[in-house]
């Protein structure tokens, strides 16, 4: 009975001796435990995970989970106020450079106005056929009037053209039967502006529509 006591028990089915480590160190034990499902309701357990119980990754990965709707809100109400700021800001700086403008063609329109007279003249001198080609005058006045349409001078009011209170100032008014509307008959000063700043209305002559 004692040799049979003494025989070696085989080892079970399955596993090994311990294993080496490589190196040549110490031995290392390897163990290995019970395999571990997560219940999925398949079998009807009672601690089984229903769909319902795992909705809410649902949720999280499009972001709205509970306790997300308050950021989401957050977010957009600052990214209104944003839009709503650069908006404000991007009128501001449209009006300001619009104003800055104006009170540059108003600078310039000081200076130019003392101008107006002398274009006057020129005007009238070449009516009466007084700058003639060639001659030393029309140099004089081809000249002036290239420099102050560099600064930005435009003439306006022309004979034949549609009355305009905003742009024309009658001095005389008469009856013709052959206008159905008021109209410019000729022109005494021509108007003048700088950019959306009048100078000066032109003075004409209309002829009106006859009783």
């Amino acid at each position: 009975m004692a040799d049979k006591d003494d025989e070696k028990q085989p080892e079970p089915e399955g596993r090994a001796e311990n294993p080496r480590d490589p190196s040549g160190g110490p031995e290392f034990v390897s163990m290995e435990g019970p395999d571990i499902e997560t219940p999925t309701g398949e079998n009807g357990g009672d601690d089984a995970f229903s769909p319902e119980d795992l909705s809410f990754l649902e949720d999280v990965s499009a972001g709205t989970a509970a306790g997300s709707t308050a950021p989401t809100e957050q977010v957009d109400e600052h990214l209104a106020d944003l839009k709503r700021v650069s908006a404000e800001y991007a009128n501001y700086r449209r009006r300001t450079e619009a104003n800055r403008q104006i009170e540059r063609d108003r600078a310039v329109g000081d200076v130019v106005r003392l101008l107006l007279p002398v274009l006057d003249d020129l005007d009238r001198a070449e009516k009466h056929g007084d700058l003639t080609e060639g001659g030393p005058l029309t140099t004089i006045a081809q000249k002036l009037r290239a420099s102050v349409e560099r600064i930005g001078l435009v003439g306006f009011g022309e004979a034949g053209e549609s009355f305009d209170p905003a742009h024309h100032e009658a001095l005389f008014q008469k009856p013709n039967p052959e206008v159905t509307a008021p109209t410019v008959a000729d022109v005494i000063e021509r108007g003048y502006r700088i950019g959306d700043v009048t100078l000066r209305a032109a003075k004409v002559v209309v002829d009106t529509p006859a009783d």
